[in-house]
């Protein structure tokens, strides 16, 4: 096939290495990063009109989105307006990460079990629900999209005010806060559970556990994820059990009625609480950097589940993950997440360890290519992901991998899987 992926990130390379390595397909990655010309053609295209029509010229037989941006703005409805295969939710389905209170009235709806919560654009309203809680921490969403920044976990009442203070007058996220959820504090564990899903049927991937703080032991600011593990010993057979009855089915279900089929990723964000599924947020698209460790445990070819999940044909596909463990440690730039950093060039040590070569890969993210020379240009850079048969082993491979790559200022956790490994 020749397979078109949009997105610049670690998430949309490490699909693009994945499809790589079935040697069969020519990849192109709208716009795509530095690292990623080495797996296929990197286009500049960005109006998605264009796009499409770029895509029909060129016999593009499966697109596949990474970001959330696209989705939310439509790009699925436009290609399929074009007769093109494209692997991803419709903008009216893309709502469910595109707005927080939709999300939340759906799950409300459908009877999914979710947080209490009060869904409003008007201050006082939402001051008096603060004023009624009965605990703290206290969770503050802006509606719209925030990069994965815009939930603020306030310690106290006042701070949970101002917090819906500074969203509403749009001086923290601009018109991504008009609206805001306010809801309770749920204290338990959290994981990440990803269905790949065609309108009537799903399929489960492992559920991992991510690492958003940029501290070791949880500390510090909140990030896009600086590692993620999987699959994750802290969920079992009767978790999945009830994700699938309690949340996957009726979402399904509900969009159907919503007339807004649910195609694509659907990233679940879940807090287990006493043994029971509560379900935090969704997401319409893989997380990063769980996307880097899942992509290589698939034994199934990566193209074929997105085709046929694109193509409504999910139920034919007998879906195979390997028997082993992947552990994915971020390296981050030096200022990362306060702000921007400058470019350093990456260095990557020849490999001769057999074991780390073939056991561990990366997933470059935020590199530009530069007369051959890769550069580090802020952010999560990249992702060191390791393999093997227990979470430990797949651990210590990723991190002697870290300890092959160096650019100035680079910055790791080194606890990336703690809880498993506890």
């Amino acid at each position: 096939m020749n397979i078109l992926i949009l997105g610049s990130g670690g998430r949309e390379y490490s699909i693009g290495l994945a499809i790589s390595k079935e040697n069969k397909h020519d990849i192109y990655f709208m716009p795509g990063n530095g690292a990623t010309q080495n797996l296929g053609t990197n286009i500049n295209i960005k109006d998605y009109k264009e796009l499409a029509l770029w895509a029909k010229n060129n016999k593009i037989d499966l697109t596949i989105v990474g970001p959330e941006a696209p989705l939310v703005d439509g790009v699925v409805d436009i290609f399929k307006e074009n007769d093109l295969t494209i692997f991803g939710p419709s903008a009216a389905a893309a709502r469910l990460e595109g707005s927080k209170v939709y999300m939340k009235n759906i799950l409300k709806k459908y009877n999914i079990p979710t947080a209490a919560f009060i869904e409003t654009s008007n201050e006082n309203e939402a001051h008096s629900f603060i004023d009624n809680m009965t605990n703290t921490p206290i969770v503050v969403k802006a509606d719209g999209l925030c990069a994965g920044k815009g939930v603020i976990i306030a310690q106290s009442k006042d701070e949970a005010k101002q917090a819906v203070s500074d969203m509403l007058s749009g001086e923290s996220f601009g018109d991504a806060g008009n609206s805001v959820v306010v809801e309770e504090f749920l204290d338990g564990y959290e994981l990440s559970i990803f269905a790949i899903c065609d309108g009537e049927n799903y399929k489960i991937l492992p559920a991992a556990q991510d690492h958003k703080r940029i501290g070791d032991g949880d500390t510090g600011p909140n990030t896009g994820g600086m590692g993620a593990y999987a699959p994750t010993p802290l969920v079992n057979d009767d978790i999945y059990k009830k994700v699938e009855e309690r949340v996957i089915k009726p979402t399904l279900e509900g969009m159907k009625k919503e007339g807004a089929p649910y195609e694509g990723v659907l990233f679940i964000g879940v807090m287990v609480v006493k043994g029971e599924p509560i379900i935090l947020e969704y997401n319409v698209r893989f997380g990063d950097p769980e996307c880097e460790i899942l992509m290589p445990l698939l034994e199934t070819p990566v193209s074929e589940l997105f085709y046929k999940g694109a193509t409504k044909d999910l139920k034919s596909l007998d879906i195979k993950i390997k028997d082993e463990f992947s552990v994915g440690v971020v390296m981050a730039s030096q200022n990362y997440p306060y702000s921007s950093s400058e470019p350093a060039e990456i260095i990557v040590d020849d490999i001769v360890d057999k074991d780390i070569l073939n056991n561990t890969h990366i997933s470059y993210a935020g590199v530009e290519r530069e007369d051959d020379k890769l550069f580090a240009t802020g952010g999560r850079v990249l992702v060191c992901v390791g393999f093997g048969t227990t979470i430990k082993q797949a651990r210590d491979r990723a991190y002697a991998l870290c300890g092959q790559v160096h650019f100035a200022g680079k910055k790791c956790r080194t606890d990336i899987a703690y809880q498993a490994l506890k």
